[in-house]
């Protein structure tokens, strides 16, 4: 099986944060690329990556950006696979901007977006697992499994420190 999810970021210190989409990816098996792909100063990486994307096998792609964060909301115009957005936390506003600028999408250009941060980009990984896994028999098993072990993992009384 090919790659079928994209994980795209606008710069390298996106990085960190859409690591975490790529650590879940790694933890269900599924195949995914990593590219930096601004909107801002590479948009002719960002046309031609959003019009290759469904006939490269691509089936989700994860886009994180900071600030302006048009990076998701422009691949979404680019192609008709789903795109996942992920916010990047920023030192002035502390993410807001960048999760204003991704959810706020005109009609006919969704983003399905995820909250700020890390966390958000591990559920972007999370939730192109559960895209994939409609029509992978063994990729929902394994979503299954991870989600049966996150629920055991968590204790059912507290306990002191």
């Amino acid at each position: 099986m090919g790659i079928s999810v994209g994980i795209i970021m606008g710069s390298q210190s996106d990085w960190p944060t859409l690591r975490k989409a790529a650590e879940l990816l790694d933890e269900l098996g599924v195949a995914y690329e990593s590219k930096i792909v601004s909107a801002h100063r590479t948009p002719d990486r960002l046309w031609d990556y959003g019009r290759s994307a469904a006939s490269r096998g691509l089936q989700v792609i994860i886009a994180g950006a900071g600030g302006a964060a048009h990076l998701p909301g422009m691949m979404a115009s680019k192609t008709r696979i789903p795109v996942l957005g992920v916010p990047i936390e920023t030192k002035s506003l502390g993410g807001l901007d960048s999760l204003y600028s991704i959810v706020q999408m005109p009609r006919g250009f969704p983003v399905g977006t995820m909250a700020i941060g890390a966390a958000g980009a591990a559920n972007a990984g999370l939730m192109a697992a559960g895209i994939l896994a409609l029509h992978d028999a063994a990729l929902a098993a394994r979503l299954d499994a991870w989600r049966d072990a996150l629920s055991a993992s968590i204790p059912e009384e507290p306990v002191d420190d």
